[in-house]
């Protein structure tokens, strides 16, 4: 399963807590139920939801099935955020200027300042034409303006 649909998975409060009981020990549609102050009926919900997702798995013990993490599961969701934490950062200090189009001024197209923080819309005008309010809404207080000598 792609890491973000288990992340989608996990991100019901509900579940999680399924999980981290689980973690524990293997339980019950009963047992979970009481535990977490909700019907069988929606543990039973949830659990389907785990199980369709590979986090969870049942084994029959009597009339009962109890249930587990598949742990190799969650260790193969732990090493991709790892992955991703460890993934070098790409950072650059200047402002990229693209040109935009910008349907709502006036339909035409025009060259703005598109900046690392991807918020062009906060400022109105080319970078040249910028007051100090939107240069710091956009850029914050970095001075001097990144696209100060780049403009066209």
């Amino acid at each position: 399963m792609e890491l973000f649909e288990t992340l989608k998975l996990l991100a019901d409060e509900t579940r999680f807590k399924i999980i981290q009981l689980l973690l524990t020990q293997d339980l019950c549609v009963g047992a979970l139920a009481n535990r977490l102050g909700i019907t069988d009926a929606a543990v039973s919900q949830h659990l389907q939801i785990l199980r369709k997702g590979g986090l969870l798995k049942g084994e029959k013990r009597g009339y009962w099935t109890h249930y587990a993490v598949e742990r190799t599961a969650l260790d193969q969701v732990a090493e991709q955020l790892k992955a991703y934490a460890n993934s070098p950062a790409i950072r650059q200090s200047n402002c990229q200027k693209l040109s935009v189009r910008r349907s709502e001024i006036k339909g035409r197209e025009k060259t703005m300042c598109k900046c690392n923080c991807e918020q062009p819309d906060k400022l109105k005008e080319t970078p040249e034409k910028c007051s100090t309010e939107q240069i710091k809404e956009c850029h914050g207080d970095q001075e001097p303006h990144p696209c100060e000598g780049k403009k066209q």
